[in-house]
């Protein structure tokens, strides 16, 4: 054999090695995703809906609040030990109707954490106070906001006319059909707050939430309108008679939805938003403000380019997640970019994450968590073991009625 055939074969021979090593190595940096373990924190509930996380007792970790309506009627605070081990209090019971989603705050300037609650139904939002002892056994001391926001359904939380006291902000479902805000004026306990109409006559609406979206320095609002297929932003517009409202459309096209978190997913200083589409999906109904199709039931993340000039440009993660209610996002494998969770409520009921594989607006790797979670709604993300890595906490009412969190245990050794 002469010796360019010797090279020509040598060469051959090296790139079938490294064709076979690299055939090899591919499944195993696929397997290389972070895994989650499943914990319960508490079951038996009537209807749970609502949770947050925040160090309630001030002991450096992070505790657990949770809702849970009739006929219980009762907020929980669940203390953590430091290690993802809980011990359940009741500070709120005998509260009928929807006591549901809530976010913390500290409402009167005092230093812990306060927590900000609708009370679906009736049309109240409350405000519990955390006295310094949150974790004594004994019922927190309980304030109205207002009993005129019908259907109250989500709060948002901020100092919205920077005056140095937080205010809250409101959604209110079908029976109120409008978003509005309410004026915190130093004194929370005495009295209700001034409230605010910031629009009316909305079908049905849903998410609240608050961020700066233009990089202005003050306090906007997201929100959703379900039954007219809205997501929008409100910029918030200081002047000399006050606060004014304007709305620019994120998105008017796509069906049903639900609920959605801001979060800079493309990583270029301003916020974004991820949002779950679809639920209600009813592909057999006649209710014209359900979805009909399934790839209608999608997770999405839309664009902050120039927010004003809406649409924003929407990037899909995830089609056919039939009935998806709530997503949000955080980057929990610590490769730099950010990951998105979501649930679905019914048909069949589920949560999963969705790892950012380097691109958000490419191809995104589904990771189912629980399938066949009746009625899952509410996830939050946060340590809760202060192991420095990302958990997910969940709940679901009717058909399964607990609370759950994913413990994040890292990458598999290999």
């Amino acid at each position: 054999m002469s010796s360019t055939a010797r090279v020509s074969l040598f060469l051959l021979m090296t790139n079938l090695i490294w064709l076979v090593v690299c055939e090899q190595a591919s499944p195993a940096e696929e397997l290389s995703s972070i895994e989650f373990s499943e914990h319960l924190i508490g079951g038996d509930y009537a209807y749970a809906y609502g949770i947050a996380a925040a160090d309630f007792d001030q002991d450096g970790d992070l505790d657990l609040s949770s809702a849970d309506y009739t006929p219980h009627n009762r907020l929980y605070l669940y203390e953590n030990d430091g290690n993802g081990e809980f011990r359940k209090h009741i500070i709120q019971k005998d509260d009928p109707e929807r006591l549901e989603r809530h976010l913390v705050g500290d409402v009167d300037n005092d230093g812990d954490l306060d927590i900000v609650i609708v009370k679906n139904l009736n049309g109240h939002l409350l405000w519990f106070e955390n006295d310094g002892s949150p974790t004594d056994d004994q019922l927190w001391k309980r304030h109205v906001i207002t009993t005129n926001l019908p259907g109250a359904y989500d709060v948002a939380l901020a100092d919205f006319n920077n005056d140095g006291h937080l205010d809250v902000a409101g959604s209110s479902w079908v029976l109120g059909n409008q978003y509005a805000w309410f004026e915190n004026s130093g004194n929370p306990a005495h009295g209700e707050w001034k409230k605010h109409i910031i629009e009316k006559e909305v079908r049905e609406t849903r998410t609240m939430r608050a961020a700066d979206f233009d990089g202005d320095g003050d306090a906007d609002l997201l929100g959703t309108a379900r039954g007219i297929d809205e997501t929008v932003w409100f910029e918030n517009v200081p002047g000399e008679k006050g606060i004014r409202w304007t709305k620019h459309i994120i998105d008017n096209q796509s069906d049903c939805p639900a609920h959605g978190n801001p979060v800079d997913m493309d990583g270029d200083g301003d916020l974004d938003v991820v949002m779950a589409l679809g639920f209600y999906f009813r592909p057999d109904g006649s209710d014209e403000t359900a979805s009909q199709r399934s790839e209608e039931n999608q997770i999405v993340w839309y664009e902050n380019d120039q927010p004003r000039g809406g649409p924003w440009k929407k990037h899909i993660i995830k089609t056919h997640f039939d009935d998806a209610f709530e997503a949000t996002a955080a980057d929990l494998d610590a490769d730099g970019d950010i990951d998105v969770v979501a649930t679905t409520w019914r048909n069949p009921g589920r949560i999963a994450w969705f790892e950012n594989t380097g691109d958000p607006a490419g191809t995104w790797k589904y990771h189912p968590l629980k399938e066949n979670w009746r009625s899952a709604n509410q996830v939050i993300i946060a340590d809760m073991n202060g192991d420095g890595k990302p958990d997910i906490i969940a709940c679901a009412e009717r058909g399964s009625v607990e609370v759950r969190w994913w413990r994040n245990e890292g990458r598999p050794d290999k």
